[in-house]
């Protein structure tokens, strides 16, 4: 019988998978890799006197100390550069929720990356976007008018979601994948994994609603770079990696990507069972 992805060990990860993958020593290495990578493009591009587009999570986010020091010491100027948050919580009514709530995505980017960011280098306020759930349709309407998404950088979460990109049993992978930008309820996995580091486990706290990117803005850029680190991912990983695609693991989809690559730390990469 053949073995289970989820049993795979280390060296049996890395044979024939899916997506690329590179393993790092620990959750800083990730971090600063995931950093430098943001900044490459940006330092590429600029060189060139082209735009740079990104879609950018807020979970992971322990690339943001690196890459505000990064930008600052180098003086990067990021005049030219677009950073597209991928998602921000909902509450009741399907509005933003505050952006001082201790949750809000839109309120962490301001203080703890666009706030920190030299003035004569930060990039103006219109080119700091996210999904507006008063007009879902306008975020992949703004992405086809500036020239498209150079790479998307994110995580995998617990149900295989990238983004708020929940799992369907009830759509093909041709349709979940021409899902674009949206509101949606959270399932309950992705709350309670959620709340753990955010709310420490009080997850009836948590929002039951986001408007995220669609599978359809993420699939079409031209690079995705996803990391991965935490205990729990190293089962994700070996679905992702070895499974097949499919709407009800959502990054499975993307194994088909022509540059796509996943980074992990030794832990994940170690056998999870």
């Amino acid at each position: 019988m053949q073995k289970k992805y989820y049993e795979l060990t280390k060296n049996e990860l890395l044979m024939n998978p899916k997506i690329p993958v590179r393993i790092l020593i620990d959750n800083e290495a990730v971090f600063s890799l995931m950093a430098e990578e943001i900044l490459r493009e940006i330092e590429t591009n600029n060189l060139q006197g082209k735009r740079t587009v990104l879609i950018c999570p807020v979970g992971p986010v322990g690339q943001y100390p690196y890459l505000v020091e990064m930008v600052n010491s180098r003086n990067i100027s990021l005049k030219n550069t677009w950073f597209i948050n991928m998602d921000e919580y909902l509450n009741d009514n399907l509005d933003w929720i505050d952006m001082n709530d201790r949750l809000s995505f839109r309120g962490f980017m301001d203080k703890e990356v666009y706030s920190k960011i030299n003035s004569e280098l930060i990039m103006p306020e219109n080119q700091r976007v996210f999904p507006d759930p008063k007009d879902p349709a306008a975020l992949p309407k703004l992405i086809e008018k500036i020239g498209g998404v150079d790479v998307v950088f994110g995580g995998i979460g617990i149900t295989g979601h990238v983004a708020f990109n929940e799992p369907s049993d009830d759509m093909s992978c041709e349709e979940f994948l021409q899902l674009k930008t949206r509101t949606l309820e959270i399932s309950r996995e992705t709350r309670a994994v959620n709340s753990i580091d955010s709310l420490n486990g009080a997850v009836d706290e948590m929002p039951h609603y986001c408007i995220t990117v669609g599978m359809y803005e993420i699939s079409r850029a031209r690079k995705i770079r996803l990391y991965c680190f935490r205990n729990w991912h190293r089962s994700v990983v070996r679905k992702a990696c070895h499974g097949e695609p499919t709407a009800s693991f959502p990054v499975a989809l993307l194994q088909g990507h022509n540059d796509i690559s996943l980074s992990i730390t030794e832990n994940v990469a170690t056998n999870g069972f």
